[in-house]
């Protein structure tokens, strides 16, 4: 290769070298900072292919779309000094990129410093507030305050922050362990008391049915024996008029109600004498003025069956 040859390589490839110095790209949703030994000397905001001085001119750039920080778990002491574990999430984004460079520098030293001012502000807002409050509708209040003041203390630096949320607000494991606990002692104290109230209830609903049912018993009882004598009056009274009408025919049935109260109770076989008295009637009749008239029996005595 000659030497006019080379120095031709030589420049193209100074010349290339050049003009990749002094390009660079402008992504959508991406701002330029451009710095001159140190000093910032233009912002650029529009996408495309831009042009700077080469190795005097650094650009910088940043994301100017929002931007998420999700900082690791923390505990936090509550107003009743109860301690919570504490995650949250922060959406920012970086709307003067010149601010931002003079004051925070890189997006690193950024996320730094706004979880430190979150955690900061949590931990100041919580502080004065009781569990109940983070149980209610008064919750999303204090986490407005903390927002607020995030945004207050990161706007001069160039820095808009748009929101500011919990992800999740949970008691450490020992603790809701312990509150387990104690809530099921408390329940099981509460079912013991409601037991021996229902056994009391019991005992009391038992000892009035069971006087009740004396009362009964006796009333029912009472009225049964008025009702029997009452009806053995009549009984009595009926008889006695018609043993005064016909004596013969009462006294018949007299024997009647005998012979079967006997024999009713007596056993498959009863040995009776035929001159008993017990079978006078058996040997009158009815009328008994009629002597009944029977054939003279054996010595011994007479089977009857029933």
């Amino acid at each position: 290769m000659s030497r006019v040859a080379q120095i031709f390589v030589a420049l193209l490839a100074l010349a290339v070298f050049l003009l990749q110095a002094s390009l660079f790209v402008i992504a959508e949703g991406q701002r330029a900072l451009v710095v001159r030994f140190g000093a910032p000397v233009a912002l650029l905001e529009t996408p495309g292919l831009k042009v700077k001085a080469p190795f005097i001119d650094a650009a910088i750039v940043y994301d100017a779309r929002l931007l998420l920080l999700e900082p690791p778990t923390e505990q936090v002491i509550l107003g009743d000094q109860k301690r919570i574990e504490v995650k949250t999430y922060t959406r920012f984004r970086i709307v003067d990129p010149l601010q931002f460079n003079q004051s925070l520098r890189t997006l690193d030293q950024a996320r730094i410093q706004l979880g430190l001012a979150v955690s900061s502000a949590l931990r100041r807002e919580f502080g004065q507030i009781n569990l109940h409050v983070l149980l209610s509708q008064d919750r999303d209040k204090v986490i407005a305050k903390v927002e607020r003041e995030v945004s207050d203390k990161f706007r001069p630096l160039g820095v808009d922050v748009t929101d500011v949320r919990l992800h999740r607000a949970d008691l450490p494991p020992e603790t809701s362990q312990a509150i387990y606990d104690r809530m099921k002692s408390e329940r099981q104290r509460e079912a013991k008391e409601l037991r021996a109230q229902g056994f009391e209830w019991a005992q009391q609903i038992e000892g009035r049915a069971d006087r009740d049912r004396t009362v009964i018993l006796s009333q029912a009882q009472r009225a049964a024996r008025v009702i029997h004598g009452e009806a053995d009056a009549a009984v009595n009274k009926l008889l006695g008029e018609a043993a005064a009408v016909d004596t013969g025919f009462y006294t018949f049935y007299r024997s009647l109600q005998s012979y079967r109260q006997s024999l009713a109770d007596s056993a498959p076989t009863l040995l009776l004498s035929p001159d008993a008295e017990f079978m006078k009637t058996f040997k009158q009749g009815p009328q008994g003025s009629v002597e009944a008239k029977t054939p003279q029996a054996a010595p011994g005595a007479a089977q009857a069956s029933h």
